[in-house]
């Protein structure tokens, strides 16, 4: 069984804010699955489906970002999943709006979200798709709520959504297909991208 977790808030307020693009990505893999994530359980909406006979769980935490590991803790250890079968979906600042990263382990990046779920895992080998969301002060994380929380400009939207379809086919790719062939597919590269910390 594989588990894919789009990491986001819950609320309206939240909907189409850069720090819910896991959500909004985990809205499309849906529905290009034509399915529903409506059930309530795990502290998380979730549905169950199947991608080329292979079983997936979709999940989004209904814990707010900072305490997404509650929630994934709880589906891993009920359905006994690996830490090789999960994938996690989540925005990061320090990539430049619309760029795209597939990584199969590493750490959090300060995104807070994905530490969560590093701590309750006791594991940073953990599968990921990261989308840029772009920062006004790149590396600095202090000033971060305004920044998440707002929506991608017009003028940006293009690129983001680009990448958010990518995070999309990388996601449904990734539950059959070997990861270092969906990154070589799906990554997207952009120049002024700052290398990761890690």
């Amino acid at each position: 069984m594989k588990l894919i977790v789009g990491l986001g808030n819950p609320g309206k307020k939240y909907q189409k804010t850069r720090h819910n693009s896991g959500f909004i990505v985990l809205d499309g893999i849906a529905k290009k699955l034509n399915i529903n994530i409506e059930k309530e359980k795990f502290s998380s909406l979730i549905a169950k489906t199947k991608i080329k006979e292979e079983q997936v769980i979709l999940m989004k935490p209904l814990t707010y970002m900072n305490d997404s590991g509650r929630a994934v803790i709880e589906v891993v250890k009920y359905y006994d999943i690996q830490k090789e079968d999960i994938l996690i979906i989540h925005d990061d600042m320090d990539m430049v709006t619309g760029a795209l990263r597939i990584k199969k382990e590493g750490k959090s990046g300060g995104q807070k979200g994905m530490q969560s779920i590093i701590d309750a895992l006791g594991s940073n080998e953990i599968a990921r798709i990261k989308i840029g969301v772009g920062h006004s002060e790149i590396g600095n994380h202090d000033v971060v709520p305004d920044w998440v929380l707002s929506k991608v400009p017009k003028e940006e939207k293009e690129i983001y959504d680009k990448a958010i379809n990518n995070a999309i086919d990388g996601a449904i790719a990734w539950v059959n297909e070997d990861i270092e062939k969906v990154m070589s597919k799906y990554n997207i590269r952009i120049k002024k991208e700052k290398e990761d910390k890690e």
